[in-house]
This record gives structure tokens, sequence and C-alpha cells, in this order.
């Protein structure tokens, strides 16, 4: 077993609009040029650079989300995190979002400030609220090292590809490239021709053709191998990404995934995993909590675990979200008639509503909401989290009075002379109307007259008139129970 350097994984990480894929486009542009093999011809989720001799794998994912999912299946996918920052607008929430899931896979982080060809750049500032989230940056004698670039003039793109070598040479990478494969999955889809298909990394050993994998959920045999211009290749070593196409079924983004030395190992490692998922209880609808029925259609399986993780993120104490279904691919009519019977909400992340089920959406009254932007739809499950709780309502008795006259009858109105002889009566109070023990009928309060002014309340001792409406007429000697029921307040559904 020989240990070997290997080169950095890095992911680029960051707010909404802030030149996550700007910077990553502009790096592609500075170091990939047409004359190899025609650049990048497609999306693969990954690609890789040489800078100084030395190369360097950036993983192209739907940013932080994405980061996240194959965080919480335990995979360590890169060794450098980029935070890329605008000069021109600051640390915002998907920022601080950023610095917590790179801190929690104890990832390196690098500070890229970018947009600093713009007039209003304020780098000052940037640095002062980095510090107020616990990054310090070297230029005000911290540990995290920065780097000002600008994404549209390809600016200090050189400097950031030399500060991710230093940082990585610092964690002193290493890797067997005669070992077994062991890698991360960082995307994967269904290809319409080439079946199962999935990106992945190598983290350790190599790749080839003709390899048995599996991750806990899916066994393969490498079918092919492709470089990130799309390529075929025999094998992928350490840090190198790659589609492989053989796999028996669409893995699941952050899955890790293992070479074995025959089918029967790989599909013990198979059983196991199952065998403890099924471990896990499914969450239960407890007396005082309320539930909410989502059915999930995204369109890459990446995009997927992201929502998936993020979803579970959500604090349940008072509602108890169950995903029915979480899939790749438009809504379709299996989707609406699920959703029907089980009075679920759909959500589609990038994907279409099939044609021929819009009729039966609108004539079944189906809520469908589609989104392009994952925190947008995280925001718009938690809105109807909220709008499921079925607010309690508690009963507060607040006294009792006895009609001494009726002064008046209308249709389901009248107006009584009342002695409030326990407690209080209150303008808008309800009121149960007994005669003898017997409750024979309900109505509230509309008016309160203490001589002749209209008043809000009137106290125990009392005598005053009372406009009443119900529907059973009160009589002389009845007793009237005046009561308020008050509503709970709800809670919001924030992180944990």
């Amino acid at each position: 077993m020989s240990k070997t350097n290997r080169s950095p994984i890095v992911v680029v990480l960051g707010h909404v609009d802030h030149g996550k894929s700007s910077i990553l486009e502009a790096i592609k542009d500075l170091k990939i040029t047409q004359k190899e093999s025609g650049g990048i011809t497609q999306h693969i989720g990954a690609y890789e650079v040489e800078h100084q001799g030395k190369k360097i794998s950036f993983i192209d994912t739907p940013g932080h989300e994405a980061f996240s999912a194959m965080r919480s299946r335990g995979a360590k996918v890169a060794d450098v995190a980029i935070l890329v920052v605008a000069a021109d607008d600051g640390v915002k929430m998907q920022t601080k979002e950023a610095i917590k899931h790179a801190q929690k896979a104890q990832t390196p982080i690098i500070v890229a400030i970018n947009k600093i060809d713009k007039p209003e750049a304020n780098v000052e500032r940037i640095t002062q609220q980095l510090a107020e989230e616990e990054i310090y940056l070297e230029s005000i004698g911290g540990k995290t090292p920065s780097v000002q670039v600008s994404a549209k003039t390809k600016q200090n793109l050189n400097d950031l590809l030399e500060m991710i070598l230093l940082v990585s040479e610092m964690e002193n990478l290493e890797s067997d490239p005669t070992a077994l494969a062991e890698g991360v999955v960082i995307e994967s889809q269904m290809d319409p021709l080439k079946g199962p298909t999935a990106t992945i990394i190598v983290k350790d050993g190599t790749l080839k053709r003709g390899d048995i994998v599996a991750t806990y959920s899916i066994l393969g045999k490498i079918r092919s191998l492709e470089d990130f211009q799309g390529k075929a290749i025999k094998e992928a070593g350490p840090s190198t990404p790659a589609v492989v196409y053989g796999f028996s079924g669409v893995p699941f983004v952050g899955e890790e995934f293992c070479v074995f030395e025959d089918s029967e190992s790989a599909k013990q490692f198979i059983d196991d995993s199952v065998s403890k998922r099924k471990q896990i209880e499914k969450k239960e609808v407890k007396d005082g909590q309320d539930s909410l029925n989502i059915i999930v259609k995204s369109d890459f399986l990446g995009s997927l675990e992201a929502i998936e993780g993020m979803l579970s993120e959500i604090n349940q104490d008072r509602v108890v979200l169950n995903v029915l279904k979480l899939e790749v691919g438009d809504v379709n009519e299996s989707d609406v008639k699920l959703a029907k019977s089980s009075n679920a909400l759909i959500f589609a992340f990038r994907v279409k509503v099939a044609s021929n089920v819009r009729n039966i959406i609108e004539r079944d009254e189906v809520p469908v909401f589609t989104f392009d932007i994952i925190y947008e739809l995280l925001e718009k499950v938690k809105e109807s989290m909220e709008e499921s709780i079925v607010l309690r309502t508690e009963r507060v008795d607040l006294g009792q009075g006895k009609v001494l006259a009726v002064f008046f009858n209308g249709k389901g109105y009248q107006i009584l002379g009342c002695n409030i002889f326990t407690g209080e009566v209150k303008k808008k109070s309800k009121i149960e109307l007994f005669r003898g023990d017997e409750i024979i009928g309900k109505g509230k309060v509309t008016e309160i007259k203490l001589g002749n002014k209209n008043v809000e309340r009137v106290a125990k001792g009392e005598d005053c008139g009372i406009s009443y409406e119900g529907s059973v007429r009160a009589e002389e000697g009845d007793v009237l129970v005046f009561f308020i029921e008050e509503k709970e307040s709800i809670d919001g559904l924030v992180a944990k």
C-alpha cells in the first residue's frame, strides 16, 4: 500500500447572485481552452483544471444545497470550500448557512470576495461582517485566507487557484492509486439512451472499467467511463471526476461508493446497509400535533437530495411533515391521484406539469406549486405547514347574569334587562342560555348599555341592558352564562 499526494477537490459555496457560477465559468474560460477536446461540451457536475502543473477538481453542483445533502450522508466530498461573497452586497443568510455547512464538514474555507471591479465594492465591510460570523481573515490577523477577485474581468483568478493549492498542500492530501476505488456520487440521473448515469469523484484508489461497485442502495458493474469533457477513459484515479455507466439503478447524490472483489461481497454490503436503514423508525403524529402531506418532484436527483436534506431540518414539534413521494421527473397523473387521495400538496422544482394532467389538477383542485429556487420551495413548505395547523381554542368563563325583563323581540334578536350576579359580561361575549338546569340555546352579546351609555363591560352587582342574538328566545328568569374563546398563537417554523 503506497500513499501518494493527490490533487484537491473544491466546492464553491455562497449566497445566490454573489457569483458562484460566474467564478466557475471564468476559471473554465481561463484554464480550459477550446483546443482541448472542444472545451466542456456537457454538464456533468464536476470538472478539472491544471495550474502550475498541478490539477484541481471543482464540483459544479447546485451550490451548498447539494453540498449539504452530501454531508448529511456522511460523505466528506470536498477538501476545500470557496466561500463567495459579493463585495457590493455583503454577508447574507445563505452566506451564513454556507459557512455552517463547511464548518460542520470540517472543510477549510477560502473566502473569494467577488465583484471588486464594481465602484460600490466595500472589502472592509465584508471583512467586518465575516468576523461577526467568526470567520477572521488573514488581513486582520486571522487564519482564514481570502482573495479579492472579479469573475467579470478574471482579475486575480490565478491568485485564487494558487491559494487553493497552498491550502491543500497544508492539508497533506494523500491516496493510494493501487487500492480498490472509493468515492462519492455527486450527480445522477436516468439517461433515456444510456440508462442510469452517475457523476462520481474518486477519493482513493483507481476506478476501472469492469469494476464491481456498490453504494448502500445500488449495485453496479462499470460498463464505461467518461472524463468531464465527454471523452472515453479506461480509468479514473484519485480526485478525478468521471461519468460512469453500469449502475443497476440511479444512485443517490452524496452516497459513497466502493469497489468490491466480487458481486457477492457487494450484495452483502447493500443487504447490511438496507437492514440498518430499516431500523430507523418513522415519526408518528402524536396528540397535539398536526400533519402535512407533500409530494416533491425535481429535475435531477442531486436537487431532490438537496431538497430532502433541507426539509429534514425543519422543526416539526407542532407539525409532522409527511413526504409521500420524492421523485425525479415531471408532475404526472399518478402524482395527482396520490395527492387527491391523501390530501397532499405537490411541490415541483424545475420540472413541468404534464399537459395531459392539467385538466385533472383543475378538476380535482389539487394544489401544485412550481419553483426554480430551492429556498423559495422551502419557504412555501414552511408557510403551508403553518397554514395546516388547526388552531385550538380555549374557553374562558367570564360571569353570569339573570334575565330580569325582555324589552324587545326581533327575528333572532332581543334586548334584555339583566342583573350580573357573578364575574362580568363583555361586549362580543358568547352566551349559553340556561332555563333551570338545562342549556336551551346559545348566542352572543352584540351591545351592552349601562343607563343610556354604550359600554364595553359590566361587572358583578350591576343591572344593564344587553343586545342578545341567538337561536332561542330568552325569557324572564333565564340565566345567561358569559364566556369567550381564545385561539392559541402559532410559533414560527424554523430550521434546527
